[in-house]
C-alpha cells in the first residue's frame, strides 16, 4: 500500500464524525490529552503540524524530576505535585523509565550543610513517592562514586534520587497508547485556523503538509496545546490577545561515556547565571545541559548558539578532571520552553513559573501551557476536566493515575518484524537499534520521513550526529521500500536530514 492510499484513509477518519475533543499539538501535553481523553471513553482527535514530539518533548534533560531548584524558589505546590507525577509516571511507564542516583559535589562545608539540608528537604517532601533515600558522602564516597570529579578543594557531596526517561519514546507509546483507547491522531496536519459558529469554535481548517490538501475537522472542543506556539491559536480566536509565552532555549551537548564513567549523574547546584546543570548517563551516552536563553520567537528548529555551547562547556569542565573540548561532542540540540508570562516579565527566563497555565477564552477555545514534563499527566487531567465542562459532556472519572503506557517492546507486531529478514540486524554496531525498529516506526508508528525515524523513533541524532550521517542513506532506502517513494522523493529526503544533521555537529 502506498503512503498516499494510507494518508487518505487517515485524513477520511479525522473528517468523517463530530468529535468531542480535538487536541491541537503532538507534544507530551497534546498526547497526555489524548490518552486522558480516549481512556474516559470520548471521541479524541488529535492533530500536529510536524511530527509527533519535534519540539520541546525531544529535547528535553532527560530527567522526571520534582525540581530541586522549585523548592530553592519556594514553589512547592509545583514541587510536590511534580514528586508525585513522578513516582506515577515510573510505575506507569517503567520501560522507558528509571530511577536515577544523582551527586552534589560539595567544596565547603557550608556547601554540605546547605545543599544537604535542602536535599533532605525535598527528600522528606516525597512523602509515600520517595525513590531513594538522600545521604551525606565523604571525600572518598564522593570521588568513589565520579571518579572523574574535580578534587581540587571537594569536600565531599550529597546523594540523592529521581527519575529519568527517554522523552520521544515515551511520545510514541503514548501516542500508541492513545490509538488503542480509540483515538484518531494525524502528524503533520497543520491547522490554518479556528472554525466558529455564533462565535463559538466548532472545528478547525487543516492543511495536510505531504499531500498539500485543506480539509476540514469539526469538534464539540478544541484545546490548543502546541507549547511555544500557543499564541498562533489564542491571537488568531482573539486578535488583540497579549502574547502568553515568553520563550526560552536551553541546549545539551552530548558525549561518550567514558569522559563521565560510571552510574551516577552530576547535579552542579549554582551555575554563573543561577541555574543548576546536569550531567546525566543517557543510553549509554552522557547528556549535559542545560542553559536559559531568552529567545524572541519560536523555532520549529531551534540552533544552539555558540554562547551556550561554550556555558556548557566551561561549566562542566570546571567539575571534570579532563575538560571537555567541542571536538569530543557527539550531538549538541536546543529546545524551547513555553514559559508563562508574567505581569512583570522583563527580567530572566530563568525566574519565570514552570507550572502550567489553562485559559478558557469565550469562544470556548482551551489553551494549555507553561508546565514541564513531568507533570504532563497532571496538566492532561486539569485540561481534559475544563474540556468536560465547556463542551457539556458530563463528569467522566479520569483513569490515567493507574494507566500502563504502551510498550514497543511487548507488541507482538514488532516481535513479529523482528521475524523478518534483516529484522533483528543492528542499523549501526554501536548502538542497539535494529532494522525491526525502522519497519515498525513507518508501519505503526506514523513516521513518514528519515527524520521522524533517526530522531525520533529511535535517538540517534541526539547520540551521535556523524553517525546518524551515515544512515541516511540506508535508512531512507528501507523507507522507500515500505512507502513507495519515487527516486525523486528519496532523494528531497536525503537532502533535508544532511542539512539537518549538519546544525547537530559542533563546527
Amino acid at each position: 500500500m502506498s503512503w498516499v492510499t494510507i494518508r487518505k484513509d487517515q485524513i477520511l477518519r479525522a473528517t468523517s464524525i463530530e468529535y468531542d475533543i480535538l487536541i491541537v499539538g503532538g507534544g507530551a501535553t497534546g498526547l497526555g490529552i489524548a490518552v486522558d481523553a480516549a481512556s474516559r471513553g470520548l471521541k479524541v482527535l488529535l492533530l500536529e503540524s510536524n511530527d509527533y514530539a519535534k519540539g520541546t518533548s525531544s529535547r528535553s534533560t532527560k530527567l522526571v524530576h520534582g525540581g530541586v531548584r522549585y523548592l530553592a524558589q519556594g514553589n512547592i505546590k509545583l514541587v510536590r505535585e511534580a514528586l508525585k507525577e513522578r513516582s506515577i509516571l515510573l510505575q506507569n511507564a517503567p520501560h522507558v523509565t528509571k530511577t536515577q542516583s544523582f551527586i552534589v559535589p560539595v567544596y565547603s562545608l557550608w556547601q554540605k550543610f546547605f545543599y544537604g539540608t535542602g536535599l533532605k528537604i525535598y527528600d522528606w517532601m516525597s512523602g509515600q513517592w520517595r525513590i531513594g533515600t538522600t545521604k551525606l558522602l565523604s571525600y572518598n564516597e564522593t570521588i568513589e562514586a565520579l571518579p572523574w570529579i574535580n578534587t581540587k578543594g571537594l569536600v565531599g557531596g550529597i546523594e540523592y534520587f529521581d527519575g529519568q526517561f527517554d522523552d520521544s519514546r515515551l511520545c510514541m507509546d503514548l501516542m500508541k497508547t492513545a490509538e488503542i483507547h480509540g483515538a484518531v491522531l494525524l502528524n503533520y496536519a497543520r491547522v490554518e485556523r479556528l472554525i466558529k459558529k455564533e462565535q463559538k469554535v466548532v472545528g478547525v481548517e487543516v492543511y495536510d503538509v505531504q499531500l498539500k490538501e485543506t480539509f476540514c475537522c469539526s469538534a464539540k472542543v478544541v484545546v490548543n496545546a502546541t507549547g511555544v506556539f500557543v499564541d498562533h491559536l489564542l491571537q488568531q480566536d482573539t486578535v488583540d490577545q497579549a502574547p502568553l509565552v515568553a520563550p526560552s532555549q536551553g541546549i545539551h551537548i552530548v558525549v561518550d561515556k567514558k569522559y563521565f564513567p560510571g552510574n551516577h549523574a552530576l547535579m552542579i547546584p549554582k551555575t554563573d547565571d543561577g541555574r543548576v546543570l546536569f550531567v546525566v548517563p543517557w543510553l549509554d551516552k552522557a547528556v549535559i545541559g542545560t542553559t536559559d536563553t531568552p529567545v524572541q520567537s519560536a523555532q520549529a528548529e531551534p540552533i544552539a548558539f555558540q554562547q551556550e555551547i561554550d556555558f556548557v562547556l566551561q561549566h562542566v569542565s570546571r567539575y571534570s578532571k579532563s575538560p571537555i573540548s567541542k571536538a569530543e561532542v557527539l550531538s549538541v540540540f536546543a529546545g524551547l520552553r513555553p514559559l508563562v508570562k508574567s505581569s512583570n516579565s522583563g527580567g530572566p527566563t530563568s525566574l519565570l513559573s514552570r507550572d502550567h497555565t489553562i485559559m478558557v477564552n469565550p469562544s470556548g477555545l482551551i489553551t494549555i501551557t507553561g508546565g514541564k514534563w513531568t507533570t504532563y499527566r497532571k496538566m492532561a487531567k486539569d485540561a481534559v476536566e475544563n474540556a468536560l465542562f465547556v463542551a457539556k459532556l458530563g463528569k467522566k472519572p479520569c483513569v490515567t493515575e493507574h494507566l500502563k503506557i504502551h510498550n514497543k517492546q511487548q507488541d507482538q507486531l514488532y516481535h513479529a518484524l523482528l521475524q523478518t529478514e534483516k529484522g533483528s540486524e543492528k542499523l549501526h554496531d554501536d548502538y542497539p537499534y535494529v532494522w525491526a525498529d525502522v519497519d515498525y516506526a513507518v508501519l505503526h508508528e506514523q513516521a513518514t520521513t528519515i527524520e521522524d525515524v533517526l530522531a525520533r523513533r529511535t535517538r540517534f541524532l541526539f547520540l551521535d550526529a556523524r553517525v546518524t550521517w551515515q544512515l541516511i542513506e540506508p535508512t531512507g532506502q528501507r523507507m522507500q521500500l515500505i512507502l513507495d517513494w519515487s527516486e525523486e522523493k528519496l532523494q528531497e529526503e536525503i537532502n533535508h536530514m544532511k542539512e539537518l544533521v549538519s546544525c547537530y555537529i559542533i563546527q
